[in-house]
């Protein structure tokens, strides 16, 4: 047996997540993910009015919350047979599209940028080189000049010099794995302090739309509340003002810091580093006409990374099994019949998750019997696979300027630039929207509900394409209540155990076969989790500073 190596808590990301491998010779032999911490909402909705439903499950995440909001409305919708008006569907484009844009900003350069980035190499850099190499990769860099990039550093080194790193602390600075030359991380790390400002615009224009942000409250079944901001021209200029402020900062600094970042971690790529299981699942999002059949991305299956054979998605073919999570019901179930009863067994002698066991609070998602990770890099692959023309255009572009073949989608650094092609994709599409939903209203169309009633039966899901990827609500309704209730997450599907048949899940199977440079500093495993961008229960870890250790408390 080789040696085991546990990284819990797995931080930068939202909830609690547990990663434990199995290493010889620097090589990982084996990999289990566990989320820690029990959600169980589900069981809270039984029993409830469904159209109280969308206010609470938003409760799943901190982040996300906007998405679980929509999924459940779209649920509900389906079950009592309504369609919310063309302004209804509009306006959720704009604050679902406004979510990806600053939720994928955050998600690179403060959640997994410093896997890529080694802060305190920046302090060595040449200012005047740094600029060269940023206009090497945009015409027009974001916030460059000799005079900012020598201020970043100041402001690094008074981090250093005061002992306080503050976000930076407790990092693997140095660590071989880190391959960009001191300008590229002196670039890369200005734009960290400049998303820190620029990522809140996009909250700003989900509150436009949805009144605030986090737990948004403008939509209802059948539509949405927020009639005066949309019939109001001074709300709609406040939204696309800050929309041209993110799309230059995408476009000069997000995408330019990808490319460059791929052309020295390029290897990695072409040798297929956290690729996982290969098999890629999109829901499809962002519907583009009133009978909602055409969708911005597209739905759909790729299985064993076989571009030239994409698959039609058959909804029946989504199971859930527990066989090694923390619940009863072993066997594989539709999420209309699922079940969300836990059997908590705890971890062996040593401590360890008992990998041949129960290790986990997350069940374990399967398409057709078979693991399938979803997210940006799913949707890109789905799209690329069925021709769609303009996401086709898009990741050839991004290939052709980093000179990679298609292959290099299928890692961990294919999966972080699918994030920053699509948040280009999504920008792109905005203002379009704004400008239809300005051409109905003028041509006399202000509905933005359709009336509907609670049914005394019925049964409906909503399915739709959050940043972090497929979501899934499904709710079945008895006596005008809520029966049973049940939630397919992004990080489900990624983070799965194993199932019934020993498949590892999406993160488990990432992992296997990473060299890593040093076993006491797993930057490599922290890389491939967070280009996932993992999130799962919310929660807060309480670390003592002195010793790093999880601190314990008991509640009498």
């Amino acid at each position: 047996m080789g040696q085991r190596i546990i990284v819990d808590p797995i931080t930068r990301i939202e909830g609690h997540l547990r990663i434990e491998c199995e290493v010889e010779n620097n090589v990982i032999k084996d990999a289990w993910s566990s989320i820690t911490l029990w959600r169980g909402i589900e069981t809270i909705l039984k029993g409830r009015d469904p159209r109280d439903a969308g206010l609470i499950v938003q409760r799943f995440c901190g982040v996300c919350t906007y998405v679980h909001y929509e999924a459940s409305i779209l649920a509900c919708e389906d079950a009592f047979k309504v369609k919310p008006p063309k302004n209804a569907r509009i306006v959720r484009n704009l604050i679902h599209g406004a979510q990806y844009l600053y939720d994928h900003i955050m998600h690179f350069y403060h959640l997994h940028g410093l896997d890529w980035v080694d802060i305190v190499s920046a302090l060595s850099a040449d200012p005047k080189k740094a600029v060269e190499l940023a206009r090497a990769y945009c015409e027009t860099p974001y916030n460059c000049s000799e005079t900012h990039y020598a201020a970043v550093q100041k402001r690094l080194k008074k981090f250093v010099d005061q002992g306080r790193l503050g976000p930076f602390a407790n990092a693997y600075w140095g660590n071989p794995s880190y391959k960009l030359p001191p300008e590229a991380n002196l670039v890369i790390v200005s734009h960290y302090l400049d998303a820190l400002q620029v990522s809140k615009l996009g909250a700003q224009m989900m509150t436009i739309f949805g009144s605030k942000n986090p737990h948004p409250q403008t939509l209802v079944v059948g539509g949405i509340t927020s009639v005066m901001d949309v019939l109001d021209a001074s709300r709609l200029g406040e939204y696309l003002f800050r929309l041209k402020e993110l799309k230059n900062f995408v476009e000069t600094a997000y995408l330019p810091d990808v490319v460059l970042a791929a052309a020295y971690y390029k290897d990695e790529g072409l040798s297929g580093v956290g690729g996982g299981v290969k098999n890629y699942l999109a829901y499809g999002g962002f519907p583009l006409d009133d009978d909602w059949n055409t969708l911005l991305f597209p739905r759909g299956a790729v299985k064993a990374a076989d571009l030239a054979h994409p698959i039609k998605l058959d909804e029946a073919k989504i199971t859930e099994e527990a066989i090694h999570a923390w619940y009863k019901d072993d066997e594989p179930q539709h999420p209309y019949k699922g079940t969300t009863e836990p059997k908590y067994t705890d971890y062996d002698a040593n401590g360890n998750l008992k990998g041949d066991e129960k290790y986990s609070w997350c069940k374990a998602p399967r398409y057709d019997g078979t693991p399938y990770e979803v997210g940006p890099l799913a949707r890109m692959v789905v799209g690329y696979a069925q021709g769609h023309q303009e996401i086709k255009e898009l990741v050839d572009g991004t290939l052709k300027a980093t000179g990679l073949p298609a292959t290099v989608l299928f890692s961990t650094l294919g999966r972080t630039a699918a994030r920053a092609i699509e948040t280009k994709y999504v920008g792109d599409k905005i203002e379009g929207w704004v400008n239809e939903l300005i051409a109905n209203i003028k041509g006399g169309d202000t509905r933005t509900w359709t009336r509907c009633d609670v049914p005394k039966e019925g049964e409906g899901r909503g399915m739709t394409e959050p940043p972090r990827g497929a979501l899934g609500h499904w709710i079945r309704i008895e006596n005008h209540r809520i029966a049973n209730y049940q939630a397919i997450v992004p990080s489900t599907w990624n983070c799965s155990p194993r199932d019934k048949a020993g498949l590892r899940g999406p993160y488990e199977e990432s992992l296997v076969g990473t060299r890593l440079a040093k076993t006491d500093q797993p930057l490599e495993i922290l890389r491939t989790i967070h280009s996932f961008d993992p999130c799962m229960a919310c929660a807060v870890h309480i670390i003592d500073p002195r010793t790093n250790a999880i601190k314990v408390f008991k509640v009498a």
